[in-house]
C-alpha cells in the first residue's frame, strides 16, 4: 500500500501494519470527538512516526497513486476533521 503523508512524500506500508496503526487511528478518532486537543496532537504525531518507521520511503520523483493520504504533522484538529471518514483516517 502506498501512503502519503501531506507535505512530506510517500512511504510503501505493508499492508500487514495496518492494524497496529489502526489502533492510533481509533485513539485519534476518539480525542477528536472529544476535542481532546493535546491528545489528538499525542496522537496524530504517533500515528504519522509509525507511518515512518514501518514504511519504506518512495524516491521524492516518484508518482505512484496513493491509497492512503494522512495529513501533515502541524494540520489543526479541524482540517483532520475534514479528511475523516466513519472509519477514521485509515480504512478497515
Amino acid at each position: 500500500m502506498i501512503v502519503r503523508i501531506m507535505g512530506e512524500g510517500q512511504v510503501r506500508l505493508a499492508d500487514g501494519h495496518l492494524t497496529e496503526l489502526n489502533k492510533l487511528d481509533d485513539e485519534l478518532l476518539a480525542e477528536m470527538e472529544t476535542g481532546d486537543g493535546p491528545g489528538f496532537r499525542r496522537t496524530l504525531q504517533a500515528l504519522l512516526a509509525k507511518v515512518r518507521e514501518l514504511g519504506d520511503p518512495l524516491p521524492d520523483d516518484s508518482l505512484e497513486p496513493s491509497e492512503l493520504i494522512l495529513p501533515s504533522e502541524d494540520a489543526t484538529l479541524e482540517e483532520v476533521r475534514d479528511l475523516l471518514s466513519d472509519d477514521g483516517l485509515i480504512p478497515g
